[in-house]
This record gives structure tokens, sequence and C-alpha cells, in this order.
């Protein structure tokens, strides 16, 4: 699950469509998944819709300007200074911003399935070892499908 950076929050909010939700996991969602208090789902929704808005204008205003980078050029103009050598920072600037765009859409579906695990009764169960994920992991990134211990195991494998 990629984690896509905050960018500023310049341009206007664009709802983007909800993607089909993933299929559930294999059914590791035990009556733990329930024992969160009302209130703290209600924060951590509010938190997931608040953290959906910022990724979906992020994308938007990230894939905007690519475009607009794009269209400042003419196709095969490359620039060559003392500042580039190499040549062309406008298609390096114009992947950045695409590649960024890519992240935040990523982030937007993987809130999507946070939603939609929230909705079904498997949010805040692990996705690979079905213990319950500490309610602070999810306040810090509400939309965490894995427990801590298994993230860690994800990332030493990399």
């Amino acid at each position: 699950m990629a984690e896509a950076p905050k960018a500023k929050r310049a341009g206007t909010a664009t709802k983007a469509p909800a993607k089909a939700a993933p299929a559930a996991a294999p059914d590791k969602a035990s009556p733990e998944a329930a024992s969160f208090p009302a209130k703290t789902l209600d924060k951590l929704r509010r938190l997931l819709e608040e953290e959906r808005e910022t990724y979906v204008r992020q994308a938007h205003d990230l894939a905007a300007e690519a475009e607009a980078l794009a269209a400042e050029r003419e196709p095969g103009d490359t620039q060559f200074d003392e500042e580039s050598g190499e040549g062309d920072t406008l298609n390096v600037e114009r992947e950045r911003d695409l590649a960024l765009s890519a992240s935040a859409t990523q982030a937007v579906e993987d809130i999507d399935a946070a939603i939609h695990r929230m909705d079904t009764g498997g949010y805040g169960v692990c996705e690979r070892c079905g213990k319950k994920i500490a309610v602070a992991r999810l306040e810090a990134l509400p939309f965490a499908a894995l427990c801590i211990e298994c993230k860690s195991r994800e990332e030493r494998r990399r």
C-alpha cells in the first residue's frame, strides 16, 4: 500500500467516482471487528472522508499540472541549457506530477476499500493475520489494512 505525500491544497475539490470495493479478504474478520466504540468509528470515518477529499484533490491538481506542462511545448521540443545539462526538465517535472497523481489515486482506492471494510464489519482487522489493528495506527493512517507487525514484516522483505 503506497502512501502518497501530502501536497499543497490548491484548486477545487473534486469527487472521484467511488471504485468498486475489492473482493473481501478471507473471513478473518472476527467479532473483534465490531469491538470499536461507535464514537471511535465515527471519528475514523471522518478521518477517512477528509483524507479521501485531500487525495482526490491532490490527484486532480497534479494531473492537471502535468497536462499543462505537456501543453506548453511542442512535441519533440527538448530544452538544453546550463541548468538541465542532460535535457528536458519539463518532462521530468511532468513525470513526477504523473507519478504523484497515481500515488494519490492509489490512496483514494485504499480509502474506498477501508470505507467498504467499515461498512461490512471488517475494518480495523489486519488483512494478513486477522488481529485487531491498534486504534493509534488507524488514527495515524485511517486506511491501514495491516497491523504494525505485518506491515513491518512486509517492509523488511523489500
